[in-house]
């Protein structure tokens, strides 16, 4: 494959998480380890919209040193900001990606890095759908992140581990806080997960290396009923009074139905994804009229993926492997691809980066195999346990300033 040389550009798409900026970490590391080829590396403000709209911000004078990349690394969120564009059909709307290949030109891009989860996929697909029909040498890679883990062919995605720890953290504190009571009641929290409960499952963690856990854990991956879940409270109650309920929001019934719908604004993102909240609230009440005891529910919501505090070492070092390695794979001719992670072993655990094709990854969902789910659907196999400990594992020792970590604004 011959030497590609020109400027490159990254962006970031999607929810953010607290390793996102780790993986575009990475990828300025690698841009600044091949300088020869890639002189020029533009960060997109708000994703491929703020490419659209010539908001680009040169990244490299902004990252001279190690120090600074690690600030970056310790910030949450998406430090070039996100978005949620859909990219039309190449195939029907020439016109849009002409233009878009255009601006690539005035700028001498030639390389394109996305980091970001199914939908992000998407777009790198179409891209790399399109740049295949025309006489312009681009190299487009996507970076996975997203705190579901649902993205397809590999092991897992940067942010999951981070966002499991602080569900498993958090719902160890709130097992522990409620245990100070003898009065029968029940706490249900809300944890995010559409159409895959992987980070649900995490709140199995505590439990599995010696500290009080959960009682009860529900994934979308099976159905929910609450004539089950009336016997699984009967049950746990014969054990303790102070029950602890996890839950995801993309719980459904038998019919397929989401259990919070009655609670839902119908409201959905460019790629169809209706806004959901809600399913905690419809078991509060189911509890309070059935058993009569003090109940509550709560959504863990937006820390779950933003708090940055209580990141997983592994989570980021990985999350900059990957942006670095992407490069690296670009600059030797790799395109169309995602970066992605491939379980070596578990004892001692490893990861190696390899690189799949997007197409097959874009909007596919990647859910919690049968193996990981208890027979009742009401908990964790010791499989999913051991899937699950690594990706959470390890602390950075974070820089403050004033007691508050350093956050880098772009």
């Amino acid at each position: 494959m011959k030497q590609l040389k020109g400027n490159a550009v990254v962006g970031q798409s999607g929810g953010p998480t607290a390793a996102i900026n780790a993986s575009l970490a990475g990828v300025i590391r690698g841009v600044s380890a091949h300088r020869d080829l890639i002189p020029e590396l533009y960060g997109m403000r708000n994703g491929i919209e703020g490419f659209l709209s010539s908001d680009c911000v040169s990244l490299l004078p902004l990252f001279e040193d190690e120090k600074r990349l690690r600030q970056l690394e310790q910030t949450p969120a998406a430090a070039l900001g996100s978005c949620r564009k859909k990219l039309p059909d190449p195939k029907k709307d020439r016109a849009f990606f002409d233009d878009l290949i255009a601006r690539f030109r005035e700028k001498d891009i030639r390389y394109f890095f996305y980091i970001g989860g199914n939908d992000s996929m998407d777009t790198v697909a179409k891209l790399s759908a399109y740049l295949e029909t025309v006489d312009y040498e681009m190299r487009v890679v996507g970076i996975p992140k997203t705190i579901d883990n649902d993205l397809a062919d590999t092991d897992h995605t940067p942010g999951f581990g981070s966002a499991a720890k602080y569900v498993a953290v958090t719902l160890s504190e709130i097992v522990r806080d409620c245990a100070v009571y003898r009065v029968p009641a029940v706490t249900i929290v809300e944890i995010m997960g559409r159409d895959a409960g992987w980070l649900t499952a995490s709140a199995a963690l505590p439990g599995a290396v010696g500290a009080e856990g959960v009682d009860l854990i529900y994934l979308p991956e099976r159905p929910f009923t609450f004539e089950q879940f009336t016997e699984d409270l009967q049950n746990a109650f014969k054990r303790h009074p102070n029950l602890v309920v996890a839950i995801s929001e993309g719980i459904r019934s038998p019919e397929g139905r989401y259990i919070g719908e009655g609670a839902q604004s119908g409201a959905a993102d460019a790629f169809g994804h209706k806004y959901l909240a809600g399913a905690g609230k419809v078991l509060e009440g189911f509890v309070k009229e059935t058993f009569g005891c003090k109940v509550r529910s709560f959504e863990l919501s937006l820390p779950q993926r933003c708090a940055a505090h209580l990141a997983s070492d592994t989570d980021l070092t990985e999350a900059s492997l990957l942006g670095s390695s992407a490069v690296s794979a670009a600059t030797e001719g790799k395109s169309g691809a995602m970066a992605a992670l491939e379980r070596v072993s578990d004892k001692p655990y490893q990861c190696s980066v390899v690189f799949r094709p997007v197409a097959g990854i874009a909007n596919a969902i990647r859910k919690v195999p049968d193996e990981f789910i208890n027979r009742a659907g009401n908990g964790i196999t010791p499989a999913g346990i051991a899937y699950l400990r690594p990706l959470i594992c390890g602390e950075r020792t974070l820089e403050y300033k004033d007691g508050l970590p350093i956050h880098v604004i772009i």
